[in-house]
């Protein structure tokens, strides 16, 4: 088996080599060598042995996992999920391995542990206090249980995901009269035609992948089209053999149990503990305050909308459509105006040039490095004086056998090792409109805003340099991780950034000013109903994961349904099921379970983090090298609230956010 390129991590990851059958041997051969590494952390340099005690499991796994995602077929799917109860049973049992525990208290007294500072320091204490939390202190009966859980929960999730995708992909409407096409820009037309002919069927092919739904959501005038897909787009995941309902109350009982056994009054307790907010009752306070300030504000939009509706009720399929032709009237601003002004390639050549002026790292393609995909991509990260940080592979696409949505993963956690440090490797994926037609990929400005957002997570893995693995890159609290990515999104809405990567791409001719200031005066409109579906959703998380209890609250799919309704613009469905699909709270064992509130945290830390740049220029190099130096290289090797003191000079305030919203009147 030593041919298995999952055995050992490289920094070449030879894709074009890897196949299912790889799967089940490499785990099966990384398994005994963890465990074996897990007897030997009791005995010698424990806290480096517990840092490194999965590293060549953990980039097996991550690889098998990422395929799963972005080029899945029924022999990988097949194989990831053979192994992913023994990994996870393996993961359960670390921290309730007594000689390991035994070490790590007896190592903590020690005059070694006791000179420890930095990093280090806060590594043995975090890990201290890990153990503890996930059952260190359980009795025998106790761990047992522990892992059953953590196992069913793994089993789940994955089942969970699969049926989110399954039952996307499951669904398609052909139109084949041009006449109900009314509304649809030339760009979706386009896309469903030559999505028709892929399949080769006559007509135009609508889905539920997003540049799909998002255009028949926003443009399309037939009522009844747009009923059809919105009602799919909110059930997905409902009905035989892709049904999450089932699936969903188990999660939800399973991490009530856990967290009972571990001794936490719920599950948001147990996942909040080790993050910014501490308690899920202040996360919730949080989103009350942020929903108190707001309410005012969405009740006037949607009196607004409504009015200019007039007589007809407006239903949950019609306010994505009118509220475009309202902005459309109100600010004579179409987001289709900006597409041709955004050719994929030209953004992302822009975009490395504004963090090379801000953050001073050089990104530079790697051409002839294969991918998964032939449309894969693959980019190197430097300084400016050439030292390698990073790299990553760029897969924008959709595919149908690729998840929704827009991420980034980490393959290779880098750091010193041999005498110099090694450099950390991800990637960056997306669902963005392709080419079509003979043009380039042209983007929505909300696509823009996407890739600088996952960007800047990779920018947190890459530039990391944080000696302790465990604590580099991303590997911080969840309410935290954020404001590396979101803050990039700022950039998208200055008029110098814009003109590094804005230019029609046949004229090369930058954003028109008049078009960009009815962008920008745009920007603002409907704030309040993106804020309150924001709230929504984590007020929502929150209550599924403290409050909710079958006994008295029923089917928890309706329960959220109720929940969402009340943050809704129209009435819901009564068969609307969102949470059946909703794989950030259940598609990963914890992922972002009691953390969704996490996007608005960071978004009150990135918008006054931004206030700098205001202050300083867009360009600042001085204030982008500060955020470089005090939040991504830093990882969680400091308390996330010392590294933005240390950015700001003071602490985070959420009145930039509400400025930026336009929910509050700017200070005269």
């Amino acid at each position: 088996m030593n041919d298995n390129p999952l055995l050992e991590p490289r920094y070449r990851v030879p894709f074009d080599s890897i196949r299912a059958a790889h799967v089940e041997p490499a785990v099966s051969i990384l398994l005994d060598d963890a465990a074996l590494r897990l007897e030997r952390a009791a005995s010698a340099d424990t806290l480096n042995a517990v840092d490194r005690l999965t590293e060549n499991l953990d980039y097996a796994m991550t690889l098998v996992r990422h395929l799963e995602a972005v080029t899945t077929y029924p022999e990988l799917r097949a194989a990831f999920n053979a192994v992913e109860p023994r990994v996870s049973a393996f993961y359960s049992r670390i921290p309730l391995n007594e000689p390991l525990w035994r070490a790590l208290k007896a190592y903590q007294e020690s005059a070694d542990a006791q000179a420890l500072a930095g990093a280090r320091r806060r590594f043995l204490i975090k890990t201290i206090d890990s153990f503890r939390r996930h059952g260190a202190d359980l009795d025998a009966a106790g761990k047992a249980r522990l892992e059953e859980i953590d196992v069913e929960l793994a089993k789940l999730c994955t089942q969970f995901s699969e049926h989110v995708l399954d039952s996307t992909n499951a669904f398609e409407l052909v139109v084949t009269g041009e006449s109900k096409l009314a509304g649809l820009p030339e760009s979706a037309v386009t896309a469903a035609r030559e999505s028709a002919a892929s399949k080769n069927v006559e007509g135009w092919r609508f889905t539920l992948q997003q540049p799909s739904y998002v255009a028949v959501m926003t443009y399309l005038d037939d009522p009844g089209i747009r009923e059809t897909v919105y009602r799919a787009y909110q059930t997905r995941a409902t009905r035989d053999p892709y049904d999450n309902r089932t699936p969903v109350a188990r999660i939800l009982e399973l991490r009530r149990k856990k967290a009972e056994l571990l001794g936490f009054a719920d599950f948001a307790d147990f996942v909040l503990a080790d993050r910014m907010a501490g308690r899920g009752a202040r996360a919730r306070s949080f989103l009350d305050e942020l929903h108190e300030r707001t309410e005012p504000f969405f009740r006037r939009e949607n009196e607004e909308l409504q009015a200019f509706r007039r007589a007809q009720p407006l239903e949950a399929w019609d306010i994505g459509y009118y509220a475009e032709k309202l902005r459309r009237e109100r600010y004579d601003f179409d987001e289709e105006m900006l597409r041709p002004y955004f050719p994929l390639e030209r953004v992302v050549a822009g975009m490395f040039a504004l963090v090379e002026r801000l953050f001073g790292t050089r990104v530079e393609e790697d051409e002839g490095v294969a991918g998964w995909d032939p449309k894969v991509r693959c980019y190197r990260i430097a300084d400016l004086d050439g030292t390698h940080l990073g790299g990553f592979y760029a897969d924008w696409y959709p595919r149908e056998n690729k998840r929704g949505g827009a991420w980034m993963d980490a393959f290779i956690t880098g750091g010193p090792r041999n005498g110099h440090f090694e450099a950390h490797l991800g990637a960056i994926c997306g669902n963005l409109s392709p080419p079509v037609g003979g043009r380039p990929a042209l983007l929505t400005h909300r696509d823009v805003e996407t890739i600088f957002h996952e960007f800047g997570h990779l920018l947190h893995h890459c530039l990391s340099r944080v000696e302790v693995r465990s604590l580099s890159g991303t590997s911080v609290p969840w309410d935290f991780v954020e404001l590396p990515s979101q803050i990039m999104e700022n950039w998208c809405w200055e008029r110098e950034a814009l003109d590094l990567f804005a230019a029609h791409w046949e004229t090369g001719e930058r954003i028109p000013e008049d078009l960009f200031g009815r962008m920008k005066r745009a920007r603002t409109f409907r704030s309040a109903n993106a804020m309150m579906r924001q709230l929504g959703f984590g007020i929502t998380d929150l209550a599924l994961h403290s409050e909710y209890r079958p006994e008295k609250d029923g089917d928890p799919i309706e329960y959220g349904r109720r929940m969402i309704a009340r943050f809704s613009p129209a009435p819901l469905p009564a068969e609307h099921a969102a949470l059946a699909a909703f794989t950030h709270l259940f598609g990963n064992p914890v992922g972002y379970a009691a953390g969704y509130y996490s996007y608005k945290w960071a978004e009150v830390l990135d918008a006054d983090a931004f206030t700098r740049f205001r202050r300083e220029g867009v360009f600042s190099r001085e204030a982008g090298l500060a955020f470089r130096r005090s939040i991504l290289e830093r990882g969680d090797s400091e308390d996330p609230m010392v590294l933005f003191r240390q950015y700001m000079g003071r602490d985070p305030s959420a009145d930039a956010l509400m400025e930026r919203a336009g929910l509050i009147a700017p200070p005269s």
